[in-house]
């Protein structure tokens, strides 16, 4: 199924969306809404707002309150993309060229920080202050996931729960804020606020595996990025690990991590051993299961259009091409 059929019960309120986002940057000082527009005005998924909306669809769906959270966490999520491109000096997002190819580094990192105090300031309009101590906890489980990844580049020492535990941070945390805002701000009874925040985490890691795989089977036309940029990155994810259990000897991640040989043909053979192998099955076997517990946790909400498209959601990010 589509986003626009998954995005149906909401379809007029995300495109407000889209209206926020543009008062951001048109009300800001002209050298700066430059940058917020090429940032904001990018065309994305929007799936984090459309969680929030979709998961307080089922209950008392108030939209005064919802709308602000939503945004607030769209323009979150931008902030970390900015970072993030700045941290890897990544040339392209999305097929088109990053704020820090554009306008440098440092105005990248200082855009990244007006982001996320403006999301901040979206996210106290709600004036629920636990919602406020969880959107600053998500903030810095973001960081913190981000941070475990810079410390362990090219550590070829992780275990699997270190892997899972930093894509929790770095990816599922955000899902989860999204879902669980939207419950909280639908009065949800607890323990369906329980149920979305689940379905958020585990979406989140079965996003993040797909992410993973895609980075050594995708096409770069299509992800706006090289394949392979994980690897070159020294990121040990999902795919990466399963090369080195499935191939100790010789092993071209092993090489590319002890900067041992050519380190473009180490990249290419990785990419090579993992695409023409049943690994990208086991990975996507692993997405899957979390994948479920996302289906099982919305057993609990309503049967309406809305738990549908959640449904429907999940289905979605274990499909996705990019």
């Amino acid at each position: 199924m589509s986003l626009d059929k998954i995005y149906a019960p909401i379809r007029e309120d995300l495109d407000k969306i889209e209206d926020g986002l543009r008062s951001i940057y048109q009300d800001s000082p002209p050298r700066i809404s430059a940058l917020l527009a090429h940032s904001l005005g990018a065309s994305g998924k929007r799936v984090r707002p459309a969680l929030v909306l979709l998961s307080g669809k089922s209950f008392s769906y108030n939209l005064e309150c919802l709308l602000p959270m939503a945004l607030a966490i769209e323009v979150l999520h931008t902030a970390t993309l900015v970072h993030d491109d700045a941290i890897d000096n990544s040339p392209e997002r999305r097929g088109r060229a990053t704020i820090n190819k554009l306008w440098g580094e440092d105005k990248a990192i200082l855009l990244g920080d007006y982001l996320l105090a403006k999301a901040e300031e979206l996210a106290a309009a709600a004036e629920n202050l636990p919602l406020i101590r969880l959107f600053a906890r998500t903030i810095k489980n973001i960081a913190s996931g981000e941070l475990q990844q810079s410390f362990d580049a090219f550590r070829l020492e992780q275990t699997r729960q270190q892997y899972l535990e930093r894509i929790s941070g770095k990816t599922a945390s955000l899902l989860c804020l999204a879902t669980e805002s939207g419950a909280i701000l639908s009065q949800a009874p607890p323990e369906m606020v329980t149920a979305l925040r689940e379905y958020g985490y585990n979406l989140g890691i079965a996003f993040q595996i797909v992410d993973d795989i895609l980075d050594f089977i995708g096409d770069e036309k299509e992800m706006g990025k090289p394949v392979g940029s994980d690897l070159a990155e020294g990121t040990l994810t999902l795919p990466a690990m399963l090369i080195l259990e499935h191939h100790p000897d010789d092993n071209p991640v092993r090489r590319l991590f002890q900067n041992e040989g050519d380190r473009q043909e180490n990249i290419r053979r990785a990419i090579e051993l993992f695409r023409d192998s049943p690994l990208v099955e086991e990975c996507y076997r692993i997405a899957a299961e979390y994948q479920s517990k996302c289906c099982l946790n919305l057993k609990m909400l309503p049967d309406n259009a809305s738990r549908r498209s959640l449904q429907a959601l999940a289905e979605y990010v274990l499909a996705r091409r990019k």
